[in-house]
């Protein structure tokens, strides 16, 4: 919980036994920090590196940090790294702070993303991981009836107007590993506490400045005070980057589950932070699922991985009902250097806007290995982009006049708006970190 007074520390001797326990616990353990597929592991359990320490009141503040010039910011940060080297340690792949000195923060700023990390606390403990600089998902050891920790962790313990308490207490033993899941899209939060589901899409609120919205970027921060604390296993998966996020991109996907999309909600579905095309899942609308929104002209960023022979679309300013290649666009989805796709016609390989714009060849990487896709639509223009190469950089009147390549009828290529959606085949392939950024005027 974010407050100004401190715990009091505790004693040594139980200290040290805690550490031997916890070493001698991790003997023969190779999986420790290391990040499951699709996250990358914020603490190497080796040492302190892309962590820095927390400014000195007041400039933990947000806004108060940022207002700093430059040359005294670079101050004070100097001095906050020597606090943390003081009294945060990696010991044996943990990392463990003494209960002195200041919380710990990232040394990169982020924006939508998903948090694995485990926690450990003693008698007393009391903690939290800031997220975007703001307090707060609560951790504390749920005998300390006095301030209500009997509610258990989780909950985003600073919230006023919102919900402020975990639905239910399920917290491990004090001394024994807690695991959070902890899923920021926007300004809402999901947080799993060992496995059950406490936070459930909650508005977290500005606790700097309670008159605007939570921070739309900001590094994250673990929380002290004045407590032994040992953290392991902490991995992020950005969904949407700082970077982008200010740039103007938001998510399509929440990676939690199929909110803000329609049609064929069942073969395609959430899992681990992708969204899984599984044609044996069955479902209607001609294996197809949209955004419910609709987009004109936009930039959207995705990545994929095929399975062999796969085949999908990506499809724009489609309406929701009628074959999207031809009604929309498709912008093709394939692993085209499959045996079966031997006598492929030139608008048909990956990236080509079917039936109308052949895309540039060997793009792809390998299958089983995750793709990055860019397109582009804006007015006329349309761009494609994988792995890095424009493989499409195409003016649609000019491709369709005075015929398209398959000489056949494309209506869709006359719309300026409609929904972006993925197009299936009747197989399976995987989508994740997918986001948009809106070019209307």
């Amino acid at each position: 919980m974010r407050r100004e007074t401190f715990h009091p520390g505790v004693c040594l001797v139980t200290v040290a036994a805690s550490l031997l326990l916890a070493a001698a616990s991790l003997a023969g353990q190779q999986s420790l920090n290391q990040p499951p597929e699709g996250f990358a592991a914020l603490f190497n359990g080796k040492d302190l590196a892309g962590w820095k320490g927390l400014l000195k009141d007041p400039y933990d503040n947000p806004d108060k940090r940022a207002a700093l010039a430059p040359d005294e910011a670079k101050k004070l940060q100097k001095d906050a790294n020597q606090d943390m080297r003081a009294h945060w340690k990696a010991v044996d792949g943990i990392l463990v702070f003494d209960g002195k000195g200041r919380s710990l923060c990232t040394a990169k700023d982020y924006g939508d993303f998903e948090m694995l990390v485990d926690w450990k606390i003693e008698k007393g403990g009391d903690s939290g991981i800031y997220l975007r600089g703001s307090p707060q998902v609560q951790i504390w050891d749920t005998a300390n009836r006095l301030v209500g920790a009997q509610v258990g962790s989780g909950g985003l313990y600073n919230n006023q107007k919102n919900p402020s308490k975990p639905s239910k207490m399920a917290d491990k033993p004090v001394g024994e590993w807690n695991s959070f899941r902890i899923i920021m899209v926007g300004d809402k939060v999901t947080v799993y506490l060992n496995g059950e589901l406490v936070v459930d899409n909650v508005v977290m609120e500005n606790y700097w400045d309670r008159k605007k919205p939570i921070y739309p970027t900001g590094q994250i921060e673990l929380q002290n005070h004045g407590n032994f604390l040992y953290f392991r296993n902490i991995y992020l998966r950005e969904i949407l980057p700082a970077e982008e996020r200010l740039e103007g991109f938001v998510p399509l996907f929440n990676g939690r589950d199929m909110a803000g999309w329609t049609g064929n909600t069942t073969g395609y579905y959430a899992k681990d932070g992708k969204m899984i095309c599984d044609p044996t899942k069955g479902g209607d609308s001609g294996g197809n699922v949209y955004t419910a929104d609709e987009y004109g002209d936009f930039t959207v960023r995705f990545e994929f991985k095929l399975t062999p022979g796969a085949n999908n679309g990506l499809g724009i300013r489609a309406p929701l009902s009628g074959d999207a290649a031809y009604v929309g666009m498709e912008i093709q989805i394939l692993e085209d250097s499959h045996p079966k796709y031997a006598g492929l016609q030139p608008y048909q390989f990956h990236g080509s806007i079917y039936g109308v714009v052949p895309a540039k060849r060997d793009c792809l990487k390998p299958v089983g290995e995750w793709n990055y896709e860019e397109v582009t639509a804006q007015g006329r223009q349309v761009t494609v982009k994988v792995n890095g190469k424009t493989i499409v950089d195409a003016d649609l009147d000019k491709a369709s006049t005075p015929q398209t390549m398959d000489h056949r009828d494309h209506p869709g290529l006359k719309r300026d708006k409609g929904h972006i959606g993925f197009l299936g085949h009747g197989d399976h392939l995987e989508f994740r970190n997918i986001r948009i950024k809106t070019l209307d005027n």
